[in-house]
């Protein structure tokens, strides 16, 4: 088997790609990730060759589950993707700002909003689950859950699915609402904006 080698995004590679280049950067990864056949990567060079800046290509929001390491799920490396985590993988200030610099300022070309199934996070909103900050946090899936729920039954065994995958188009569509920074970027075609489902059962990233 041909092994696979990594090179380091440049400022050229970056200005090289578009948008739709980089959604299918990261399907290929993560067909490669699901198959087995990850990429090899001189790590030492790309700390070394990106100590003088980075230029990425997309910018990823995806939830702080330990079974959802963005960067190995898409086999990604060093300087490749910018990341953002939090529990339910949901859109705040800091979120949106981070995002902004990381398309803006930093060129990247793309921005995914990564949901994946039996999100923790999505049951402590359908659970109504209250404690300290974490109330705050599931109050923003529950909109979602009770749209979702004049859908469809909440003991279907797919409902917690189905709520995230909807509270990942939701946030989606939130960060077109309160980010005009990349709304008209968007527009542009500078970027795209995408929403994605993780499978945590079988490694499958599915874009939405």
């Amino acid at each position: 088997m041909t092994t696979l080698l990594a090179g380091t995004q440049t400022q050229d590679t970056q200005a090289a790609t578009t948008p739709a280049d980089a959604l299918e950067m990261l399907r290929a990864g993560n067909r490669r990730f699901v198959e087995g056949r990850l990429i090899e990567r001189p790590w030492n060079e790309q700390v070394e060759a990106t100590a003088g800046g980075q230029y990425p290509l997309a910018v990823v929001l995806g939830c702080i589950d330990s079974r959802v390491p963005v960067e190995k799920v898409f086999d990604q490396g060093i300087g490749d993707i910018f990341t953002g985590r939090v529990a339910g993988n949901v859109v705040n200030e800091d979120q949106l700002g981070s995002m902004e610099f990381a398309c803006k300022i930093a060129g990247a070309k793309a921005v995914i909003v990564l949901g994946h199934t039996s999100c923790g996070a999505v049951k402590g909103a359908i659970g109504n689950a209250r404690l300290g900050n974490l109330t705050t946090l599931v109050q923003k899936i529950e909109p979602t859950v009770q749209r979702v729920s004049a859908e469809m039954d909440a003991d279907d065994p797919s409902f917690t699915d189905r709520v995230a995958e909807a509270h990942v188009s939701a946030m989606v569509d939130s960060i077109r609402e309160k980010s005009s920074v990349l709304a008209e970027m968007e527009q542009n075609g500078e970027i795209a904006i995408q929403g994605a489902m993780y499978d945590i059962s079988n490694g499958e990233v599915r874009f939405l």
